[in-house]
């Protein structure tokens, strides 16, 4: 394991060095590749039927529960908490210091707000939807001029707007020239809220729900969490993997979870030496060379997901909507990027934010809750768990949608995916 890096390089890039770590390749890919083709011989084996039931599964919650978190007080409450969270970020910005070492509000975006997400929404659902400053500004708005925008969002438009923002913030995360200072943070912040505020006056607040680039990350993790809503409207607990099957199949979805595991991907790479040799050495200069390699690593996991679905319509023949109908199947290779990627920094950083926040950012870090062994077995076991569980969403969507026939046959190409993938993300963390 190499040496700790500062935190300003930690929170411009995720995570400190991935290389290296204390575990032997060899065992590492075995171990996977047993993993992906056992869970694919047994589901072909014993798996006939389709057994997921998306939005129509699920065992209600007691009533108290369901009614303490619709009440009205609950959710403003959470409201304006996180509107005092973003002013609170906002004055940082302003009035604070422009050194991350004494400024949360780096912390407060790149590791509470990005990082952060991903267990508050595994743990308790969509939570950005509820915490999210911009619907209140937007609901203080319609309030002020007692108009509600009421327009439909263009079909069409789907999760572009989401995708295109999700590739902005990482943009800002791991190429721009000086992504953890005031100037730049502010910039974007104030520049994102401008244009969603813009829009959400012209189409309501609807327009976040596919729109708001943070809305759609949380959501999408939030697939894969114990609670969630039937169709009914009933808050209810149930197998994550119903959640899962429920991702509605929506432009740019695809192109979302692409931004998602590109982006991860160029995370891990972007500190190798090679590459940062390549970067400072290139013709074009730092930042547009470190931009074509982050849009690289994006147009890469999306060729390889377009020529997958290609060849699942020519194995199992006519088949109407490859690109959307095995999207959710990434979702939880995503989510074991994300684990093995940022585990190490939210554990770190996280607590020092908010010390720093506080005033108390006197106390010596935190010691690290696992030792180099333990973190490279955590992170190759969310690698490798993810691919699973995505080879288990393909399979149950394949059974569903293909004769019995073919439906073993159809699932070779996302099978060969998942290889890829795998190899591609163990590379990244073991080289």
């Amino acid at each position: 394991m190499t040496a700790p890096v500062p935190r300003l390089a930690a929170l411009a890039h995720g995570v400190g060095s991935q290389h290296d770590l204390p575990i032997s390749p060899f065992y590492a890919f075995a171990g996977a590749f047993a993993a992906l083709f056992v869970s694919f011989l047994a589901l072909g084996l014993l798996w006939s039927a389709s057994r997921f039931r998306g939005d129509r599964s699920g065992h209600p919650l007691p009533a108290a529960a369901a009614r303490c978190a619709d009440a009205p007080a609950v959710r403003r409450t959470l409201r304006l908490l996180g509107l005092a969270a973003a002013l609170a970020v906002l004055l940082c910005l302003l009035l604070g210091p422009d050194d991350p070492e004494r400024n949360p509000a780096p912390g407060a975006v790149y590791v509470l707000l990005w990082v952060g997400l991903v267990p508050a929404s595994l743990l308790l659902g969509p939570v950005w939807r509820l915490l999210n400053p911009l619907r209140t500004l937007h609901l203080l708005i319609c309030r002020l001029r007692r108009r509600t925008p009421d327009r439909p969002v263009p079909a069409r438009l789907g999760l572009w707007p989401a995708a295109a923002g999700l590739f902005a913030f990482t943009w800002l995360e791991l190429v721009s020239p000086d992504p953890a200072s005031r100037t730049s943070l502010l910039a974007a912040l104030t520049g994102y809220a401008a244009v969603h505020l813009a829009l959400a006056a012209r189409y309501g607040d609807r327009w976040f729900d596919e729109g708001d680039a943070f809305e759609a990350y949380s959501t999408l993790l939030a697939r894969l969490s114990p609670f969630g809503r039937r169709a009914d409207g009933r808050l209810v607990v149930r197998n994550p993997f119903h959640g899962l099957d429920a991702t509605p199949e929506r432009p740019g979805l695809v192109a979302t979870v692409c931004v998602l595991l590109g982006s991860t991907a160029y995370d891990g790479f972007s500190d190798h030496p090679t590459w940062i040799d390549a970067v400072q050495t290139s013709p074009l200069g730092r930042t547009p060379a470190a931009t074509l390699g982050l849009l690289g690593a994006v147009f890469l996991v999306a060729v390889l997901y377009c020529a997958c679905a290609a060849a699942t319509r020519l194995v199992s023949g006519t088949f109407p909507h490859p690109l959307t109908a095995f999207a959710h199947s990434l979702l939880p290779i995503a989510l074991g990027y994300l684990v093995a990627h940022y585990f190490s920094l939210f554990v770190a950083e996280a607590p020092r934010t908010v010390m720093m926040a506080l005033g108390t950012d006197n106390a010596l870090p935190p010691a690290p809750p696992l030792g180099p062994g333990g973190l490279a077995a955590l992170q190759v076991t969310a690698v490798v768990t993810g691919h699973v569980l995505g080879v288990v969403a393909a399979h149950d969507r394949s059974v569903r949608l293909f004769p019995p026939a073919r439906a073993v046959a159809g699932q070779l190409p996302l099978l060969g995916l998942m290889i890829v993938y795998t190899v591609g993300g163990l590379s990244l963390l073991l080289n």
